[in-house]
């Protein structure tokens, strides 16, 4: 192992683009390879689900929902009460387009409320951390605009799988882990523990795992969508018709009501008052390719800024992983994330972001100039972008007061736990030049289940912040989307389609897609390669979820890093942490213009999986 790693942090590359194994490393998962389709998830059964939906004649989108709807019943690590976004590639109209089905605060939600309740954030569990529903509504909207199946069609895997499918061990032992917290609501212990009173009370990992209520509340959406299509309603008001019972019928009114019995604030309004967004994405272009990413109401711009910055650099010069590439790069994400946990927010919502300016290239300009080469800065804080879109900061009086305090850069069992919790990616191509990259999330074991519906709620909430001071664009405000961790990626050249990538799990997602991509672009690695590669984390950033924890110069580095590397970088001011795998969950796919077909890369870091044809 340590053999390898000194290739890969001193070799030169010199490969071309996806040729395996010429990169001097063996990748321990083979790439995949297809002509047709491609299905990459966070876990087998999700990838099967889109695999089967493509071989009933689906086409991405399709085969996307199938994933999305299998994973939400099978807790990876997520549940139908969360929320839901992507970017999709429509090939008939060659662009990118963003899909916002994020849910937002309810209508009791507000700053005063939750400090009466002794809060210095929203809470991390409970009904009090959800914002509303928006998987079931993301899905239902993307597979009535560009799907081509009937709901019933892409739901009956997940409606198979809610009858009963065999659990695996990580939900089930994380069940375990948690019966605690779960034996304080109602409905997610029916659900949930099924041995209750016996020593382990939780699904035993094999075990058949049976949600009756989840399959009834499915059942009524087909059931709404198969009504409306004997009424002669099209496939589009048919799939409409279901979502209209989710948010505005009989689902909606068990989901407000299970709610408020165990002390939510969600009301029936609030249900029918959400509407999923279409909207167009972020881009910048770093040397010849464009990246696109979602709005500021993710963490997606962060990599956008990152990569703004370091085209003025020569990263490939530097080395691979050598502790002047990983200093660089430590430094330009320490401003991008400064900039993110002060200005980034709902764009729905005043104030304003002041996007164009953290984008412009002069302002990545400027930045640069602050990284000191020899020792990381604690103290990097947010920039000021309103001089680069002409405008004056109103905000300077609190940005100047941006003060870190007392640093502490140790790095205990639960903030890593918490800091690295992750839900899952999907990403799904075709032939026809679909192509889907999405990183749902949300209602998490534990959750708490909303009445009989089967459905677990979001813990959302956590990543607003009370306070203005910390980030005035970030304040809770009910109808308010939450500045959210959740940042899948597309990347064109050439016009083209050239990548389609994403990872779970939380603050770490832009900072190990942003290693992934260089090391792509900048390395010559094949996609298979540069999801397994080591990586860095930096936690010098405020957390998005409990309290929003902050460790300067704190680093994360592979368990196989040389000592004289360690002892270089400890030099510039980091206390290091290592890890056997650092690579991260990165699902992606690469689309091989010269030979007319996919290559799939799913990292060896956790349970992910892809299936290609």
């Amino acid at each position: 192992m340590k053999k390898l790693f000194l290739l890969l942090c001193l070799g030169a590359c010199t490969a071309n683009a996806q040729v395996f194994n010429e990169f001097p490393v063996q990748t321990q998962k083979p790439p995949l390879h297809g002509k047709h389709w491609m299905a990459i998830g966070g876990k087998p059964l999700a990838a099967t689900a889109g695999a089967m939906i493509f071989s009933k004649g689906g086409n991405a989108v399709d085969a996307s929902c199938a994933m999305l709807a299998a994973s939400c019943t099978m807790w990876d690590v997520l549940s139908w009460g969360g929320e839901m976004q992507a970017l999709i590639y429509h090939p008939k109209l060659k662009k990118v387009i963003a899909i916002n089905a994020h849910g937002v605060a309810p209508s009791g939600a507000t700053v005063e409320y939750y400090k009466s309740k002794g809060y210095q954030y929203p809470p991390e569990y409970g009904p009090l951390a959800a914002v509303t529903p928006g998987t079931p509504g993301g899905l239902m909207e993307i597979l009535a605009e560009y799907g081509t199946m009937s709901l019933k069609e892409v739901l009956a895997p997940a409606m198979s799988m809610a009858a009963g499918y065999p659990i695996e061990a990580q939900t089930a032992n994380s069940i375990e882990k948690n019966k605690k917290l779960i034996k304080e609501w109602p409905y997610s212990k029916k659900v949930f523990l099924p041995h209750l009173g016996e020593e382990r009370e939780a699904p035993e990992a094999g075990e058949i795992f049976v949600q009756k209520d989840l399959l009834n509340t499915l059942q009524k959406l087909v059931d709404a969508e198969q009504d409306a299509l004997k009424k002669g309603k099209s496939r589009k008001e048919a799939i409409r018709a279901a979502y209209d019972r989710f948010y505005k019928g009989d689902i909606a009114k068990e989901i407000a009501r299970g709610t408020q019995e165990q002390g939510g604030l969600i009301t029936e309004a609030d249900l029918a008052n959400w509407k999923v967004k279409f909207e167009e994405p972020l881009h910048v272009n770093y040397k010849g390719i464009d990246v696109y990413k979602l709005a500021q109401w993710t963490q997606g711009p962060v990599m956008l800024q990152a990569l703004n910055m370091l085209e003025n650099i020569d990263l490939k010069g530097m080395g691979y992983n050598s502790p002047k590439y990983i200093h660089t790069l430590y430094q330009v994400m320490n401003l991008a994330f400064a900039d993110r946990d002060f200005y980034y927010g709902d764009p729905y919502s005043v104030p304003n972001e002041p996007m164009k300016g953290l984008l412009s290239k002069e302002y990545a300009k400027e930045r640069i100039k602050l990284i000191n080469p020899d020792k990381n800065d604690p103290k990097a804080g947010p920039g000021d972008p309103y001089p680069y879109q002409n405008e004056k900061n109103p905000y300077l009086n609190i940005l100047n007061d941006q003060s870190v305090g007392k640093v502490d850069s140790r790095l205990n069992d639960k903030f890593l736990e918490d800091f690295t919790a992750g839900t899952t990616s999907v990403v799904t191509a075709d032939k026809e030049g679909w192509i889907v990259s999405m990183t749902p999330s949300g209602g998490w074991v534990p959750a708490t289940i909303a009445g009989n519906t089967g459905i677990g709620l979001s813990q959302r909430m956590q990543a607003f912040v009370l306070d203005p001071k910390e980030n005035p664009f970030n304040v809770l405000e009910p109808g308010k989307i939450p500045r959210v961790t959740l940042t899948p990626s597309l990347a064109l050249k050439d016009g083209k389609p050239y990548l389609a990538f994403a990872k779970q799990a939380g603050d770490e997602q832009d900072q190990l897609l942003l290693q992934f991509f260089l090391n792509m672009v900048e390395f010559g690695m094949t996609v298979q390669e540069a999801t397994e590669a080591p990586s860095f984390k930096t936690y010098q950033l405020k957390a998005s979820f409990g309290n929003h924890e902050k460790k300067p110069g704190a680093l994360t580095l592979h368990q196989e890093t040389p000592e004289f590397y360690r002892a270089e970088l400890k030099r510039k001011g980091y206390t290091l942490n290592f890890q056997p795998r650092t690579s991260g969950p990165i699902n992606a796919i690469y689309f091989d213009w010269k030979h007319q077909t996919f290559w799939g890369g799913s990292s060896n870091h956790g349970e992910d999986y892809g299936i290609g044809w």
